[in-house]
């Protein structure tokens, strides 16, 4: 028998004070079986980082032609493509090529460095590409916020980023290895 996803209830309200931004969110998210908890909450992330009404989560895991995240305009074009992970050549330059602007959000310290190296040169070949590395404390702190029904706080300033729920916080301090031009 195939597992099934786990469903979680995501609340969001987000602070950027750089943007001048104050959105809240309100989500139903499918945690696919193969889907860790750390990077559930990095796609809630990712949201609250690219905060926008019309940023809407995709089948993710479930469709390979999708990204993460994306943002439509009326003329069904893509106007941000977010990625988490660490996509191939092929990926990025797919994203690039059908989107406004692409940012990938990098995890895993050991594997994303390596991934970095031999992806730098190509990615950069890709002006509306940013690549964001969050780094695997971060990431377990999330993961400690997880419950079915969450409550978030996400306040954006300057370089960092505050995350909390009503049991636990974690500074967010990502590394930009790319920045898109745009």
């Amino acid at each position: 028998m195939a597992l099934k996803a786990t469903i979680y209830k995501a609340q969001l309200n987000v602070a950027d004070m750089d943007r001048d931004c104050y959105l809240d969110g309100s989500f139903t998210l499918a945690c696919h079986p193969s889907e860790t908890l750390q990077r559930l909450m990095l796609r809630v992330l990712a949201w609250g980082l690219n905060a926008d009404p019309e940023l809407t989560f995709t089948k993710g895991l479930c469709e390979t032609d999708e990204p993460d995240l994306w943002k439509k305009n009326l003329n069904d074009e893509i106007e941000i493509w977010v990625e988490l992970g660490l996509p191939d050549e092929k990926r990025i330059r797919k994203a690039a090529q059908k989107s406004t602007q692409v940012v990938i959000y990098a995890y895993g310290d050991h594997a994303a460095p390596v991934w970095w190296q031999a992806m730098k040169s190509k990615a950069t070949q890709y002006k509306n590409v940013t690549v964001v590395f969050i780094d695997d404390e971060v990431m377990d702190s999330m993961a400690d916020m997880v419950a079915r029904t969450m409550q978030l706080q996400l306040t954006i300033e300057g370089e960092h980023a505050w995350l909390s729920s009503t049991s636990a916080n974690c500074t967010i301090l990502p590394q930009w290895w790319q920045r898109s031009a745009s």
